[in-house]
């Protein structure tokens, strides 16, 4: 009976040990390591973990020889310690998986390692202005709607259309824009309309009757609504290989809904800044920018995400500090630490700044704030006073490579702000090209 009682008193010592041990920092430190590692070929990783932990080869005898391990070919050694520094060098191209074992016996984490050709990219930092059209009819408010006898109707608000929803047929018609919507509503001269629109990535049906206007008898819906945005920002990068671009780092919004815009089209074109509101505690600042249609076209936009806004280059682009296409890290290989950025706020052109990368967010998925950085040169902090708007899309750069983009500030304190790692506008480039 006292040996029963010992044995599981230990058990559930143990299973408490075991879920704390678990839990603790450094675990979940290991679990939050991203699940791929990509190495270029000529690049060293190191990897080390504060943890008795032993990492399993778990390749076909055929694939082994895409590393070397502390120097050793994978061949010799199937099983090794990284609680101590493990050295990786990539010889060729291709995979490794490795299983990760807590004590060597509980397995905590599937790892695999790719090899292949560096990625280069030619680092943008050059003010853009970005036009963009919608896919529909953006509703950004409703109204009444007074007809000939002085009745007041609300026919949207009565169908339960919101701010927000975006309009994309009328009785089965695609809708243009917002010139095209009135046209189609007025096409049927009060006849019930079937309205097709979407509402949080879902598509809805809503029957509305158009009621003629008593001061220009015009059928309307009782809608406010919008088709198109304009704006400025930052180019982040253009790849050489492909021409496609990638710019912000975040979503282009609706200003009065906050509404994704989706993207029938739309342009990149040269901005000139011509002004700077200098950014304060509590009150973000802005880049003015000045871009019109006589305007040189840099590209055309094919996609709006919430990781950037992303199309083709139609003109040659190039950055006059890099000559030639940078290679880029992923995010183990970002450190805190110094780093630049590159951004145009003046009539100077592009120039390069010093920032400092206070923390580093490993991430499993895409998210525009992996990085939080302090803007540090004093040039910069005099003309803008920090990070301000019109400045999201600037490419980070440390140790020769880019990082990421900067993304959003800290209101309360414009010269520290966030990033995105490049990987993530990587990933929307290559849903692109799939």
């Amino acid at each position: 009976m006292i040996k029963k009682r010992k044995k599981k008193i230990i058990g559930v010592l143990l299973t408490a040990l075991l879920l704390v041990f678990n839990y603790s920092s450094m675990v979940q430190e290991i679990v939050r390591f991203p699940a791929e590692l990509q190495l270029f070929e000529g690049d060293t990783q190191i990897l080390e973990f504060d943890l008795p932990i032993r990492a399993k080869i778990r390749n076909e005898q055929n694939e082994v020889n895409v590393l070397k391990f502390n120097g050793d070919s994978l061949i010799n050694k199937k099983t090794y310690n990284i609680n101590e520094p493990l050295y990786i060098e990539p010889i060729t191209q291709g995979n490794v998986n490795l299983e990760l074992m807590l004590f060597g016996f509980f397995p905590i984490k599937q790892l695999t390692i790719h090899v292949t050709s560096p990625k280069r990219l030619i680092p943008g930092g050059n003010s853009i202005g970005v036009s963009l059209y919608t896919d529909g009819a953006l509703i950004v408010g409703t109204s009444d709607v007074t007809d000939k006898h002085g009745i007041t109707h609300f026919p949207a608000i009565d169908a339960g259309l919101l701010p927000g929803d975006i309009i994309t047929k009328v009785n089965g018609v695609a809708v243009k824009d917002a010139t095209h919507l009135s046209h189609l509503v007025n096409k049927v001269k009060g006849k019930e309309v079937e309205l097709e629109y979407k509402r949080d990535n879902r598509v809805l049906i809503a029957r509305i009757r158009p009621v003629a206007d008593e001061r220009d008898s015009k059928y309307r819906l009782g809608l406010w609504v919008r088709d198109s945005t304009a704006g400025v920002g930052t180019l982040t990068f253009i790849d050489p290989e492909t021409q496609y671009m990638g710019a912000l780092g975040h979503a282009i919004t609706d200003v009065d809904t906050g509404t994704l815009l989706s993207v029938k089209g739309g342009e990149i074109s040269e901005s000139t800044i011509i002004d700077v509101k200098i950014g304060k505690k509590g009150l973000p600042g802005e880049l003015v920018g000045n871009f019109s249609h006589d305007r040189k076209v840099l590209g055309k936009i094919i996609k709006n995400t919430g990781f950037g806004i992303y199309g083709k280059s139609i003109s040659k682009i190039q950055n006059p500090i890099y000559k030639a296409p940078l290679p880029i890290a992923y995010q183990y290989q970002v450190r805190p630490g110094k780093a630049t950025i590159l951004t145009t706020v003046d009539d100077k052109g592009i120039q390069e700044y010093d920032i400092e990368i206070i923390r580093v967010n490993r991430q499993t998925s895409p998210n525009p704030k992996g990085l939080v950085l302090e803007i540090t040169d004093t040039r910069l902090l005099e003309k803008t006073g920090g990070i301000v708007q019109g400045m999201s899309g600037s490419p980070i750069i440390q140790n020769g490579r880019i990082i990421g983009a900067v993304t959003h500030v800290f209101v309360n304190d414009p010269k520290k702000g966030y990033g995105i790692f490049i990987e993530w506008m990587l990933d929307e480039v290559n849903k692109i090209i799939d």
